[in-house]
């Protein structure tokens, strides 16, 4: 499950398919992590995650022994929840929620509660513990074979950042030219967008209404705030096109990625797809006649933060440094630095 297929989509975009990219995060840090004596066996993790980051930290736990809690997002469906109860993960679920902010800060204090009522657990800090950087070393080793050579854009949800940060660190070191862009929703801190709000949906995998910490700004070229039905348009557009069934922030990937290849068809488009469809059926396929023509699309491009608007922006970032936590008075955890490989201190 942990490897992509790389599907060709035209001359110069790939698209690398999970069916749930975070495995490599959860694989990663969780060995880590019992290499370092910082878990022990049989210990419990705990962490808030909105789906896929859950799905692949109980698989990590099954593997290695572990007892498993998940502080879930309410977006996080009957499906991925009988999921996590199969393989042995106990779920506190949030209640229904409009906000990503509400949502998000939510999950943050009920694990915090967790961790002052049992001694035993151990927080993954997915949003902020550069120990999830780790495995997307061997992702990008993947890459580097499977495209040798060419100058590669890489297309990715910002998230958490480790899955676009843990992909491109290892390939610049290796002398790559590697650009890398990142997408974000309205409405998360991350890039500037709080101001915004997208009622539509939460696309919680995408963007935050708190400071991550595994959030390395510096390391993007180029931004891309997409809407709800923006990214939906990309995401019944990639499984008419090309039989791809694949999630809301793919979706946007997609969109973005089809408009940026046109303009630099020198360059070899690498689309992160990080999850399957199954999860949006209700909220973006089965509304499938509603779907925007995305050759009708494109974004509105702009210099600075203060010109960003929505349905869809777009902006060179020129990989320079961003203070999250200068602009929100809803700190998550201590500020950290980060080192080359994107460790967090």
């Amino acid at each position: 499950m942990k490897a992509p297929d790389l599907l060709r989509l035209s001359d110069n975009v790939v698209l690398a398919r999970f069916e749930t990219m975070k495995v490599y995060a959860a694989l990663g840090a969780v060995r880590t992590l019992l290499d370092r004596g910082t878990v022990r066996p049989g210990q419990t993790l705990v962490d808030s995650s909105s789906g896929i980051y859950a799905l692949a930290l109980a698989m990590a736990c099954h593997r290695y022994g572990l007892g498993c809690h998940i502080v879930a997002s309410t977006t996080v469906d009957a499906a991925m929840r009988a999921q996590l109860e199969i393989l042995g993960a106990t779920v506190d679920q949030m209640p229904p929620s409009d906000s990503l902010r509400l949502d998000q800060e939510r999950r943050v204090c009920r694990v915090r509660q967790l961790l002052a009522e049992r001694g035993d657990l151990h927080w993954m800090r997915q949003y902020h513990d550069g120990v999830h950087y780790a495995g997307y070393q061997e992702f990008a080793e993947l890459v580097d074979t499977a495209l040798p050579d060419a100058p590669l854009t890489v297309v990715g949800a910002v998230g958490t950042g480790a899955s676009t940060g843990g992909l491109v660190q290892p390939l610049r070191r290796r002398g790559r030219d590697i650009r890398l862009l990142g997408l974000q929703p309205f409405g998360s801190v991350t890039f500037g967008s709080e101001n915004f709000s997208d009622p539509e949906a939460i696309i919680a995998g995408i963007g935050s209404s708190i400071p991550f910490d595994n959030v390395r700004h510096d390391l993007y070229d180029t931004l891309h705030w997409v809407d709800f039905r923006h990214a939906m348009a990309g995401a019944v557009d990639l499984l008419r096109a090309h039989a791809v069934f694949a999630g809301l922030s793919t979706g946007a990937a997609h969109l973005v990625t089809a408009w940026e290849a046109a303009r630099n068809p020198d360059r070899t488009h690498l689309v992160i797809g990080a999850d399957t469809g199954h999860r949006y059926t209700e909220r973006v396929f089965a509304r499938h006649e509603e779907a925007l023509d995305p050759r009708t699309l494109k974004p509105h491009q702009i210099t600075d933060l203060a010109e960003l608007a929505p349905p869809w922006s777009a902006m060179e970032w020129n990989r320079r440094g961003y203070d999250v936590r200068a602009r929100t008075s809803t700190p998550d955890a201590p500020t950290k630095t980060h080192d080359k490989e994107g460790k967090a201190s």
